[in-house]
Parts: structure tokens; C-alpha cells; sequence
């Protein structure tokens, strides 16, 4: 957990620095999110029912465009290489990536879904089940996104390559997610679709990270 920690801690300081990188899925999701309404219309009885929808694949959409960079720095410079000769295990770096990936920006998807949701006029019963299942299916997106990052490391127009690896992986958490804010709104219970996104992001944590190891051992071999 050290180990993980201090990666952790440098990665977020690189990602601080270069903070127009940092920053770019965030403000892809605001604009986006903000730029539906005027192409739909602004008619309050359809934009709540498709509100939900269209946050969760914007933000999908997001947590994509991030994803690219998630190991290619360190590829570039040699410190992959040195990372893979150093006590830390490539799944313990798989697992600080996806960490550091999910703070940098999934965390601020988090603090702004509530608010632009006001621009789809969803109800209060709503906002709290959005907060949660982006808690819960973010997380995800990272963990499952670093198996693609590691996939495409060093390929020739890798982000277009990871986009077709990870959107039909990503469907899953797309469904239940916006499938738990449709009964939310309807007033239905909405405990199933919790425990299976809870469900998804603990066979992430489980899997992602020794998956994305052997992906990265492929790629430095």
C-alpha cells in the first residue's frame, strides 16, 4: 500500500503540472452536457427523461479521452521501464494508474454532474442517485480503461484503437447507470441497479489491475 501511495502521489503531482491535460475530460463533460440541451430542445417534460442518459455518456465519453496518457508518459521517458524493475509490482502501478486516472478526473465529474443535471431540470430525487451511481461507476471506467491504456501502449493511432476496445466494455455500467436515474425519477426502487454497479466495480478491483499487469508485461517485453 506504500508502494501505491507514492506512485500514487508522483503521478498526481506530474498531472497537476501539466494541468491542461489534467483538466481537458472535464471540461469536454461540461461543455458537452451543456451543449445537448440547445440541439434537443428545451421542452421540461423530455429533458429529465434524457437528462440522465446523456450525463452518463458524456461522461464515458470523457473518461475516455484521458485514458491515451495513462502510461504513455512513462513509456516515453523510460520510466516504465524503471517502474518495471523496481519492488513494486505491475499490478500494484496498474492500481495507482487507475487511482490517479479516477481523482484527476473522475472525482470532478463527480462535483459537477449534480449541477449541470439542473440543466436538464431533473428532479431533486434524482441528483442523489446520479452523485451515487457516478461514485460507483467511475471508479470503474478507470480501472477497465487501464486494460485498454496498456493494450494500446505504444500502437499507432492508439486512441482511436482504445475507443473500440472499451465502449462495448463500458455498455454495462452505461445501462445500470442511467437505468438507476429512469426509476429514480419514476419513483421505482432502485437497490438492484446499485448492487450490480457495486458488483462491477468490485470484479474491477479484483481483475483490472493483474489484467493491465500482464498487458504492460507484454509491452515492455
Amino acid at each position: 500500500m506504500i508502494g501505491i501511495a507514492l506512485l500514487v502521489r508522483r503521478d498526481l503531482r506530474l498531472a497537476f503540472r501539466g494541468s491542461t491535460d489534467a483538466m481537458m475530460s472535464v471540461i469536454f463533460f461540461i461543455l458537452a452536457v451543456i451543449l445537448f440541451p440547445f440541439g434537443v430542445g428545451s421542452d421540461i417534460k423530455i429533458l429529465p427523461h434524457i437528462g440522465g442518459g446523456i450525463i452518463w455518456v458524456v461522461a464515458l465519453l470523457a473518461a475516455l479521452l484521458s485514458l491515451d496518457r495513462m502510461f504513455a508518459a512513462d513509456h516515453d521517458d523510460g520510466s516504465l521501464d524503471l517502474l518495471y524493475l523496481s519492488p513494486v509490482s505491475l499490478g500494484q502501478l496498474a492500481l495507482a494508474k487507475a487511482l490517479t486516472h479516477w481523482l484527476t478526473s473522475g472525482v470532478p465529474l463527480l462535483f459537477a454532474a449534480p449541477i449541470l443535471a439542473l440543466f436538464y431540470n431533473l428532479p431533486e430525487a434524482a441528483l442523489l442517485p446520479l452523485l451515487y451511481t457516478m461514485l460507483l461507476g467511475t471508479p470503474t471506467l478507470s480501472l477497465v480503461g487501464g486494460i485498454g491504456a496498456a493494450i494500446t501502449l505504444g500502437a499507432r493511432r492508439g486512441g482511436v484503437l482504445l475507443a473500440l476496445l472499451l465502449l462495448p466494455l463500458y455498455i454495462p455500467v452505461l445501462i445500470f447507470g442511467a437505468s438507476a436515474l429512469d426509476g429514480a425519477i419514476a419513483g421505482r426502487d432502485i437497490g438492484p441497479q446499485f448492487m450490480i454497479l457495486g458488483g462491477f466495480l468490485l470484479a474491477a478491483l479484483a481483475l483490472a489491475p493483474w489484467a493491465t499487469a500482464a498487458a504492460l508485461r507484454y509491452a515492455i517485453d
